[in-house]
Protein backbone atom coordinates (compact mmCIF):
# COMPACT_ATOMS: atom_id res chain seq x y z
CA UNK A 1 0.00 0.00 0.00
CA UNK A 2 1.90 3.63 -0.71
CA UNK A 3 6.42 10.58 -2.56
CA UNK A 4 5.53 13.50 -4.00
CA UNK A 5 1.89 14.11 -4.83
CA UNK A 6 0.81 15.70 -8.08
CA UNK A 7 -1.48 18.20 -6.37
CA UNK A 8 -2.03 19.64 -2.92
CA UNK A 9 -5.62 18.43 -3.37
CA UNK A 10 -4.53 14.78 -3.56
CA UNK A 11 -5.92 12.63 -0.74
CA UNK A 12 -3.36 11.87 2.00
CA UNK A 13 -1.73 8.48 1.52
CA UNK A 14 0.27 7.58 4.60
CA UNK A 15 1.42 3.97 4.71
CA UNK A 16 4.98 4.95 5.63
CA UNK A 17 4.84 4.36 9.37
CA UNK A 18 7.47 2.28 11.14
CA UNK A 19 4.87 -0.27 12.27
CA UNK A 20 3.85 -1.07 8.70
CA UNK A 21 7.47 -1.21 7.52
CA UNK A 22 8.40 -3.49 10.40
CA UNK A 23 5.49 -5.82 9.65
CA UNK A 24 6.49 -6.09 6.00
CA UNK A 25 10.13 -6.75 6.90
CA UNK A 26 9.24 -9.53 9.33
CA UNK A 27 6.31 -10.85 7.30
CA UNK A 28 3.97 -11.01 10.29
CA UNK A 29 1.58 -9.00 12.45
CA UNK A 30 -0.42 -8.35 14.44
CA UNK A 31 -1.33 -5.10 12.72
CA UNK A 32 -4.62 -3.20 12.58
CA UNK A 33 -6.30 -0.12 11.20
CA UNK A 34 -7.71 1.60 14.27
CA UNK A 35 -10.56 4.11 14.21
CA UNK A 36 -10.89 6.99 16.72
CA UNK A 37 -13.54 5.10 18.69
CA UNK A 38 -11.28 2.08 19.21
CA UNK A 39 -12.73 -0.14 16.46
CA UNK A 40 -9.94 -2.09 14.80
CA UNK A 41 -9.70 -3.81 11.40
CA UNK A 42 -7.15 -6.65 11.36
CA UNK A 43 -4.60 -6.50 8.54
CA UNK A 44 -3.58 -9.90 7.20
CA UNK A 45 0.16 -9.26 6.95
CA UNK A 46 1.06 -12.95 6.79
CA UNK A 47 -1.19 -13.47 3.74
CA UNK A 48 0.11 -10.33 2.06
CA UNK A 49 3.70 -11.47 2.52
CA UNK A 50 3.08 -15.01 1.26
CA UNK A 51 2.47 -16.39 -2.20
CA UNK A 52 -0.90 -16.00 -3.92
CA UNK A 53 -3.46 -18.40 -2.54
CA UNK A 54 -6.43 -20.02 -4.27
CA UNK A 55 -8.65 -16.97 -3.78
CA UNK A 56 -5.92 -14.63 -5.04
CA UNK A 57 -5.59 -16.91 -8.06
CA UNK A 58 -9.15 -16.05 -9.10
CA UNK A 59 -7.96 -12.46 -9.46
CA UNK A 60 -4.77 -13.40 -11.29
CA UNK A 61 -6.76 -15.50 -13.77
CA UNK A 62 -8.94 -12.50 -14.65
CA UNK A 63 -6.07 -10.12 -15.41
CA UNK A 64 -5.49 -9.25 -19.05
CA UNK A 65 -2.51 -7.69 -20.80
CA UNK A 66 -0.31 -5.19 -19.00
CA UNK A 67 -1.16 -4.96 -15.30
CA UNK A 68 -0.57 -2.13 -12.83
CA UNK A 69 -0.76 -3.26 -9.18
CA UNK A 70 -1.69 -0.14 -7.19
CA UNK A 71 -0.52 -0.30 -3.59
CA UNK A 72 1.28 -3.55 -4.36
CA UNK A 73 2.52 -4.15 -0.81
CA UNK A 74 5.13 -6.94 -0.73
CA UNK A 75 4.19 -7.91 -4.28
CA UNK A 76 2.52 -11.30 -4.26
CA UNK A 77 0.18 -10.38 -7.14
CA UNK A 78 2.89 -8.66 -9.17
CA UNK A 79 5.20 -11.66 -8.73
CA UNK A 80 2.51 -14.16 -9.77
CA UNK A 81 1.64 -12.08 -12.84
CA UNK A 82 5.31 -11.78 -13.75
CA UNK A 83 5.63 -15.55 -13.65
CA UNK A 84 2.72 -15.72 -16.10
CA UNK A 85 4.65 -13.37 -18.40
CA UNK A 86 2.36 -10.39 -18.03
CA UNK A 87 3.95 -6.98 -18.32
CA UNK A 88 3.42 -5.85 -14.74
CA UNK A 89 4.43 -2.99 -12.48
CA UNK A 90 3.80 -2.56 -8.78
CA UNK A 91 3.61 0.89 -7.21
CA UNK A 92 3.59 1.66 -3.49
CA UNK A 93 4.37 4.60 -1.22
CA UNK A 94 6.22 2.26 1.16
CA UNK A 95 9.92 1.82 0.27
CA UNK A 96 9.93 -1.49 2.14
CA UNK A 97 7.00 -2.75 0.06
CA UNK A 98 8.80 -1.79 -3.13
CA UNK A 99 11.95 -3.55 -1.95
CA UNK A 100 10.05 -6.73 -1.09
CA UNK A 101 8.22 -6.72 -4.42
CA UNK A 102 11.53 -6.47 -6.26
CA UNK A 103 12.97 -9.25 -4.11
CA UNK A 104 9.97 -11.35 -5.18
CA UNK A 105 11.01 -10.91 -8.81
CA UNK A 106 8.62 -8.20 -10.00
CA UNK A 107 9.35 -4.60 -10.97
CA UNK A 108 8.07 -1.95 -8.57
CA UNK A 109 8.40 1.81 -8.14
CA UNK A 110 8.14 4.04 -5.10
CA UNK A 111 5.18 6.07 -6.37
CA UNK A 112 1.67 7.11 -5.39
CA UNK A 113 -1.27 6.45 -7.67
CA UNK A 114 -1.55 10.24 -7.92
CA UNK A 115 1.98 10.65 -9.28
CA UNK A 116 2.71 10.70 -12.98
CA UNK A 117 3.09 7.00 -13.79
CA UNK A 118 4.93 5.05 -16.49
CA UNK A 119 2.61 4.02 -19.32
CA UNK A 120 -0.11 6.40 -18.18
CA UNK A 121 -3.29 5.70 -20.14
CA UNK A 122 -2.12 2.36 -21.50
CA UNK A 123 -2.52 -0.22 -18.71
CA UNK A 124 -4.94 -2.98 -19.68
CA UNK A 125 -5.69 -3.99 -16.07
CA UNK A 126 -5.36 -2.18 -12.75
CA UNK A 127 -5.50 -3.92 -9.38
CA UNK A 128 -6.70 -2.57 -6.03
CA UNK A 129 -6.25 -5.51 -3.68
CA UNK A 130 -6.39 -5.94 0.10
CA UNK A 131 -8.70 -2.99 0.71
CA UNK A 132 -6.84 -0.53 -1.52
CA UNK A 133 -10.12 0.86 -2.84
CA UNK A 134 -9.83 2.85 0.40
CA UNK A 135 -6.64 4.68 -0.62
CA UNK A 136 -6.92 8.37 0.27
CA UNK A 137 -10.40 8.00 1.78
CA UNK A 138 -12.13 9.02 -1.47
CA UNK A 139 -13.08 6.11 -3.77
CA UNK A 140 -14.65 8.49 -6.32
CA UNK A 141 -11.40 10.42 -6.73
CA UNK A 142 -9.48 7.16 -6.92
CA UNK A 143 -11.75 5.72 -9.61
CA UNK A 144 -11.49 8.96 -11.57
CA UNK A 145 -7.70 8.80 -11.39
CA UNK A 146 -7.60 5.16 -12.52
CA UNK A 147 -9.78 6.04 -15.52
CA UNK A 148 -6.83 8.04 -16.84
CA UNK A 149 -4.23 5.40 -15.95
CA UNK A 150 -5.89 2.51 -17.78
CA UNK A 151 -6.37 2.11 -21.50
CA UNK A 152 -9.73 2.78 -23.18
CA UNK A 153 -11.98 -0.15 -22.23
CA UNK A 154 -9.52 -1.10 -19.48
CA UNK A 155 -10.25 -3.45 -16.60
CA UNK A 156 -10.13 -2.64 -12.89
CA UNK A 157 -10.25 -5.48 -10.37
CA UNK A 158 -10.78 -4.40 -6.79
CA UNK A 159 -11.24 -6.20 -3.51
CA UNK A 160 -14.24 -4.80 -1.61
CA UNK A 161 -15.71 -5.27 1.84
CA UNK A 162 -17.75 -8.45 2.12
CA UNK A 163 -20.72 -6.49 3.49
CA UNK A 164 -22.92 -3.57 2.50
CA UNK A 165 -20.63 -0.94 3.99
CA UNK A 166 -19.78 2.57 2.79
CA UNK A 167 -17.49 4.39 5.24
CA UNK A 168 -15.04 7.27 5.07
CA UNK A 169 -12.63 6.92 7.97
CA UNK A 170 -9.69 8.53 9.70
CA UNK A 171 -7.48 5.72 10.97
CA UNK A 172 -3.99 4.91 12.10
CA UNK A 173 -1.91 1.76 12.02
CA UNK A 174 -1.87 0.03 15.41
CA UNK A 175 -0.01 -3.06 16.58
CA UNK A 176 -2.59 -3.89 19.26
CA UNK A 177 -0.02 -3.40 22.01
CA UNK A 178 -0.05 0.36 22.43
CA UNK A 179 2.05 1.48 19.47
CA UNK A 180 0.47 3.41 16.61
CA UNK A 181 1.36 5.46 13.54
CA UNK A 182 0.04 8.78 12.28
CA UNK A 183 -3.58 9.28 11.25
CA UNK A 184 -4.66 9.19 7.62
CA UNK A 185 -7.81 9.02 5.52
CA UNK A 186 -9.17 5.64 4.45
CA UNK A 187 -12.43 4.17 3.16
CA UNK A 188 -14.31 0.88 3.31
CA UNK A 189 -16.80 0.06 0.59
CA UNK A 190 -18.84 -2.97 -0.40
CA UNK A 191 -20.09 -4.00 -3.83
CA UNK A 192 -23.50 -2.32 -3.53
CA UNK A 193 -21.99 1.01 -2.53
CA UNK A 194 -19.39 0.70 -5.29
CA UNK A 195 -22.17 0.18 -7.83
CA UNK A 196 -23.81 3.41 -6.65
CA UNK A 197 -20.55 5.32 -6.95
CA UNK A 198 -19.91 4.08 -10.48
CA UNK A 199 -23.44 4.68 -11.80
CA UNK A 200 -22.51 8.14 -13.12
CA UNK A 201 -18.88 7.41 -13.98
CA UNK A 202 -16.93 5.85 -16.81
CA UNK A 203 -16.80 2.57 -14.88
CA UNK A 204 -19.39 -0.19 -14.74
CA UNK A 205 -19.27 -3.36 -12.68
CA UNK A 206 -19.15 -6.38 -14.97
CA UNK A 207 -18.59 -9.08 -12.35
CA UNK A 208 -18.91 -9.54 -8.61
CA UNK A 209 -17.76 -12.65 -6.76
CA UNK A 210 -16.90 -13.74 -3.25
CA UNK A 211 -15.09 -16.64 -1.65
CA UNK A 212 -14.91 -17.33 2.07
CA UNK A 213 -14.86 -13.89 3.71
CA UNK A 214 -13.39 -11.99 0.73
CA UNK A 215 -15.26 -10.20 -2.06
CA UNK A 216 -14.21 -8.70 -5.39
CA UNK A 217 -15.56 -6.63 -8.26
CA UNK A 218 -14.34 -6.35 -11.84
CA UNK A 219 -15.12 -3.05 -13.54
CA UNK A 220 -14.83 -2.07 -17.19
CA UNK A 221 -13.97 1.43 -18.31
CA UNK A 222 -16.25 3.07 -20.84
CA UNK A 223 -13.60 5.58 -21.87
CA UNK A 224 -13.32 5.68 -25.64
CA UNK A 225 -10.07 7.57 -26.02
CA UNK A 226 -7.12 8.75 -23.98
CA UNK A 227 -7.95 12.06 -22.29
CA UNK A 228 -5.57 14.43 -20.55
CA UNK A 229 -4.49 12.94 -17.22
CA UNK A 230 -6.05 14.68 -14.23
CA UNK A 231 -5.42 15.08 -10.51
CA UNK A 232 -8.04 14.11 -7.89
CA UNK A 233 -9.66 17.57 -8.08
CA UNK A 234 -10.14 17.19 -11.85
CA UNK A 235 -7.29 19.50 -12.88
CA UNK A 236 -5.01 18.51 -15.82
CA UNK A 237 -1.60 17.19 -14.89
CA UNK A 238 1.27 19.09 -16.41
Amino acid sequence: MTIAEVSTAAPPLDWRGDLYSHALRTGRGPLYLRRHDGWMLPLDVERWCGAVDEIDGLVVNRCRGAVLDIGCGPGRFAAALRRRRHRVLGIDVSPVAVERTRDNGAPALHLSVYDRLPGEGSWDTALLMDGNIGIGGDPVALLRRITHITAPGGLLITEVANSNVDERLTVHVDNGAGRRGGRFAWARIGAEALARLTSDSNWRIVEHWSRDDRAFCALRSGRAQSPTAVSPDGQPLE
